[in-house]
């Protein structure tokens, strides 16, 4: 079996490194994806999808170097499961309410942001390219 997902949306914020125990870099951010569309009544209806994204080793290095919140970027990668139920995270926010959360495990990271835009210093960028599956630890 094989999946991909690919999202390119604007860094909802700058992005946050760790090392796990065993010296890993994993570098998370979040991306925000719109989708708009008009409904019935043919009122243009605009909705943001957040997605979080976790880049490991130096695919995770570099993205936390380079990115910072509002750079347009692309994102090649996989979804990231619930491991107990295969499906989305499910959760209840802090009014009550039920969420579910989207995670994407990055495979490739493209700069999108021209130089100068959102505080980018590059040109398109590619990342990601080359690296090992021996490098990320699931």
């Amino acid at each position: 079996m094989y999946h991909k997902i690919i999202l390119a949306g604007n860094l909802g914020r700058d992005p946050e490194m760790r090392y796990t125990p065993g010296g890993q870099a994993v570098t998370s951010f979040s991306v925000a994806v719109d989708n708009s569309y008009t409904n019935n009544t043919g009122e243009r209806v605009r909705r943001t999808i957040w997605i979080r994204v976790s880049a490991w080793g130096k695919l995770g290095e570099i993205c936390n170097n380079y990115l910072q919140k509002g750079r347009k970027v692309l994102v090649e990668g996989t979804l990231v499961a619930d491991p107990n139920t295969g499906n989305p995270r499910v959760f209840t926010r802090q009014d009550g309410t039920p969420g579910a959360s989207f995670e994407v495990r990055a495979d490739n990271v493209r700069f999108l942001s021209s130089k100068g835009e959102d505080g980018g210093t590059d040109t398109e960028s590619d990342l990601g390219e080359g690296l090992d599956d021996e490098e990320i630890p699931f």
